[in-house]
């Protein structure tokens, strides 16, 4: 004979069973980001810049041929992917994530900024490690001198954010970026080295953590974005002179919203 202890517990565990799963921390957006022009770069000559003999070493061979170095602009990939685009959940501002973000981290590596695209957040640090060293250059044993210069660009303005020199690998440097007005809605920022024009990235700013760079071939994937409806945008330094375009997108609880973005 069972006892009422044993019923009990069988019933609660049938009652558990039987319990559907309806928590969600929300939908997912995935999509590609494809662009119907052609790709981009533009051409510099290594002889004109300092550190020749090194910066030819970059072990990426897509980046240089002979004696010129390309910064690429605009790269199409398979099923005209457009590589190094953002996309990014544009109507939620998350305080917690914006207080917590530890900072942007970008590494100068055989004269070539790493990475290409990111996000950025405002008034948060943006962060540079010189990794470099001509061992065979006796003025650059120490150090290949790159100067990360930052740029707050809105349409067809700039304007200076630091612009610091990191003469000796392992120099760091750790600066505040500000977007004023509303440049961090319709801005974002540029990084050049002042030494080497070809080393170039190039940062979106962001509020929350629901946002992507694309994969090589364009797809993306943001999970836990909250149910309803937003604004998504889709951003190329280089497509479109730099503007966002805007995407409504509804994004069911435990669902997959499609985002097929296509750039002209």
């Amino acid at each position: 004979m069972k006892s009422a202890l044993s019923v009990a517990l069988g019933v609660a565990a049938v009652a558990f069973i039987a319990t559907p799963l309806t928590a969600f921390a929300g939908g997912t957006i995935s999509g590609k980001v494809t662009f119907g022009g052609k790709a981009e770069s533009k051409e510099f000559a290594f002889s004109k810049f300092p550190n020749p003999g090194f910066c030819v070493k970059n072990p990426d061979k897509s980046l240089a041929e002979g004696d010129k170095r390309f910064l690429k602009q605009i790269e199409v990939g398979s099923g005209g992917g457009l590589k190094n685009a953002v996309v990014a959940v544009a109507d939620i501002e998350d305080k917690a994530f914006i207080d917590g973000y530890a900072g942007t981290e970008v590494v100068a590596a055989f004269c070539d900024f790493q990475p290409y695209s990111g996000i950025v957040v405002n008034s948060k640090s943006f962060k540079v490690e010189n990794t470099d060293a001509d061992p065979d250059d006796p003025k650059s044993v120490a150090g290949v001198l790159h100067n990360p210069h930052s740029f707050i660009v809105k349409g067809a303005s700039s304007a200076t954010g630091f612009n610091i020199g990191l003469a000796k690998k392992g120099d760091k440097l750790d600066k505040p970026v500000v977007f004023r007005g509303n440049a961090a809605q319709v801005g974002y920022l540029r990084l050049q080295c002042d030494q080497h024009e070809f080393m170039q990235s190039f940062f979106l700013p962001v509020t929350n953590p629901h946002y992507a760079i694309v994969k090589e071939d364009g797809s993306f994937e943001i999970k836990n974005v909250p149910a309803g409806k937003h604004k998504v945008v889709v951003w190329h330094p280089f497509v479109n002179k730099g503007k966002r375009t805007e995407f409504d997108v509804d994004v069911a609880d435990g669902g997959t919203a499609n985002l097929k973005a296509d750039l002209k």
